[in-house]
């Protein structure tokens, strides 16, 4: 199966279409701050991890391994009416966890509204300080490669 013929996008998602990146951004943080603990923010994002679903098992591939991540971690996208959606899976539930976050915020988004997003919630929930070096290094490189995802579609379409 050809990644165009993935099913990309979930109703769950389109719930976000209207709403900007920052204001995801900032329900993001405001969904961090009703819990007291790490422990519970933790749970929090594991429990997103297990609802990420949809990722096509024959593409947990080399291809399409985040390089960087500890942990294994697999991403695809697809472009509709110059917009990118991404699909992704990883053998670690908080690292899924992670990737559903940042799906959430740069999921159905253009090219420059990918590589222009800041992603202030990943410090204003405390995440950044919170996160093993391990888990911090990998995030990173999630994020590395969903914006040159976003930088090869922005060329493509200026062919």
């Amino acid at each position: 199966m050809s990644i165009s013929k993935l099913e990309f996008g979930n109703k769950s998602n389109d719930l976000y279409m209207d709403k900007t990146i920052q204001e995801i951004e900032e329900e993001i943080v405001d969904e961090f701050s009703f819990f007291e603990s790490w422990q519970d923010k933790y749970e929090y994002i594991i429990e997103l991890g297990k609802k990420l679903k949809g990722y096509p098992e024959d593409k947990q591939t080399g291809e399409y391994k985040v390089k960087g991540c500890q942990s294994s971690v697999w991403l695809v996208t697809d472009e509709t009416d110059g917009r990118i959606a991404f699909k992704a899976d990883s053998d670690s539930t908080i690292v899924k966890g992670l990737i559903a976050l940042l799906i959430r915020v740069l999921n159905n988004r253009t090219p420059d509204e990918i590589l222009n997003a800041k992603l202030d919630f990943i410090g204003k929930t405390g995440l950044q300080q919170h996160l093993a070096q391990t888990r911090a290094n990998g995030l990173a490189a999630m994020i590395k490669q969903m914006k040159m995802y976003a930088l090869a579609y922005k060329a493509k379409q200026q062919i």
